[in-house]
Parts: structure tokens; sequence; C-alpha cells
């Protein structure tokens, strides 16, 4: 199963994330499918960057995103 997921990258206490596609089974900062987005929540407001195209395409074909993707995913929909 292939989900839509955020892998950590940036310095201890200044996490940035990438919006990866990957295996469940790769560990969370290891090999993925495809990046398709940033998530950096230490600015102000939060950046968040994604390939909506690339997203929809992924879910269309059975990747299911976390909890935490699709939050962020729906709220840069809107917004």
């Amino acid at each position: 199963m292939v989900k839509v997921r955020l892998s950590r990258i940036g310095s201890k206490k200044n996490a940035i994330f990438r919006v990866v596609v990957a295996d469940i089974r790769a560990p969370r900062d290891g090999k993925y499918l495809e990046r398709i987005g940033l998530y950096d929540p230490n600015l102000d407001p939060p950046r968040f960057e994604i390939d909506r195209q690339r997203y929809d395409y992924w879910i269309g074909v059975g990747a299911r995103p976390t909890h935490i993707v699709k939050k962020l995913a729906q709220k840069s929909e809107t917004a």
C-alpha cells in the first residue's frame, strides 16, 4: 500500500517536512516514490506547498494520505 505522508528534514528543533508518496513499509525519512510538496510549520503563517495535480493523481490511483496531510491539503484548497 502507498501513503502520502510527511518526511522530516531540517535541523534539531527546526523541523521542515517534505510531502512524499512512499510505501508504508519504508521508514519515515527513508526511500520514497515521489516528492510532491513542502511544509514549514516554523513560519508565521505556516508554509504549505503541494503539487495539486500529482496529489490528485496519487489519490486517484489508490494512495491514502495521512491524517495530517489530508488536513493540510484541504486547508490549502480552501485558501
